[in-house]
């Protein structure tokens, strides 16, 4: 995937689309846990769809689904953080292959562009340092923590919930 693209933070006559994915099977008790969001804009709309997923069977916890319509300044910061990440100029080809066990994933949509990025999950920069390609998985690292800052922020501002608990 070396097909970069640029985004405009300010087009609206565009489709954009960006979604985030960590998660995995853990285990035969604990099955499919995942975290997944996802932003989507429609031409010539005035906001954007928000959607937040979270699944995880630790406690016997339920899935925790949200959405939420947000404005076009939430969607041009989220576009202006992507863009400044210069993930676009990146390629996965020679990342970690992803496992049953543990997966991430990046897809970003403009217009008729489409990017995935795919790896296994990456907990922390140390688990990455002795990779080929430890760079750009630093930027994907980075974008995916910045991101999930971001929409933990909105969803916690708009449902005044807690996405995670504090121990």
């Amino acid at each position: 995937m070396s097909n970069s693209f640029d985004i405009d933070p300010i087009e609206r006559n565009k489709e954009f689309y960006f979604r985030f994915y960590s998660g995995g099977f853990r285990d035969i008790e604990l099955g499919h846990e995942f975290l997944e969001f996802d932003i989507r804009h429609e031409p010539r709309e005035e906001f954007a769809i928000l959607r937040y997923a979270n699944q995880t069977n630790y406690r016997n916890e339920d899935l925790i689904k949200k959405e939420v319509k947000v404005s076009i300044l939430v969607l041009q910061e989220f576009i202006d953080i992507i863009r400044k990440s210069q993930i676009l100029l990146e390629s996965d080809r020679n990342w970690p292959k992803v496992t049953r066990e543990s997966k991430q994933e990046i897809e970003i949509r403009y217009g008729k562009n489409k990017k995935l990025f795919k790896t296994k999950t990456i907990v922390s920069l140390s688990s990455i340092r002795n990779e080929e390609e430890k760079e750009s998985l630093k930027i994907f690292y980075y974008l995916a923590q910045d991101l999930k800052t971001l929409v933990y922020s909105l969803i916690s501002l708009h449902f005044k919930i807690k996405p995670f608990r504090l121990q």
